[in-house]
């Protein structure tokens, strides 16, 4: 007769499961990409560019979070991107430069930064992998930075299924 296999690691009560995605913030994302307020899409000329910024509605993104990009090989003076900042912070939560990836790990990163993690000192921790709200890779990195000084140990995945990636000696 075969033994059955147990697994440990998931009937651990002194193992705590860390899920980013209850952290994720909720609001609308928006990519703004200013390629089309460009001439040819590459060269930006500032009064059209001014002009643009003055006509635009940027109410519509209220309590969004934006990211703003350019898809072209264009060269955008910083300025530019400040201007657009400046249009859209009464309106939007957060603004950047870059991806929505870009996006995400800032606003999981400003989270991470504030956590308070001392009901974690000397436990035994694992950070979930799997989530169905984007969680970017730099999150979790974050979070274990945040987390491993204080740590008795930190795996990554489900209790099923666990890598383990730091045990303190």
């Amino acid at each position: 007769m075969a033994e059955e296999i147990v697994n440990r690691v998931a009937n651990n009560q002194n193992l705590i499961t860390f899920d980013l995605e209850e952290y994720y913030p909720n609001g609308k994302r928006v990519l703004f990409d200013i390629k089309d307020w460009l001439f040819e899409g590459l060269l930006l000329r500032e009064k059209d560019f001014r002009k643009h910024v003055a006509d635009h509605d940027w109410s519509q993104y209220q309590d969004a979070y934006v990211a703003l990009t350019c898809s072209t090989d264009a060269i955008i003076p910083g300025w530019a991107y400040l201007l657009l900042t400046s249009a859209a912070m009464p309106y939007a939560k957060k603004v950047v430069v870059g991806s929505l990836e870009i996006l995400e790990t800032l606003l999981y990163n400003n989270i991470i930064e504030t956590l308070d993690v001392s009901a974690y000192q000397d436990k035994l921790l694992i950070i979930k992998g799997c989530s169905n709200k984007p969680v970017p890779e730099g999150a979790y990195i974050a979070l274990l930075q945040k987390l491993q000084p204080i740590a008795k140990s930190i795996m990554y995945g489900e209790a099923c299924s666990s890598v383990p990636l730091y045990k303190r000696k």
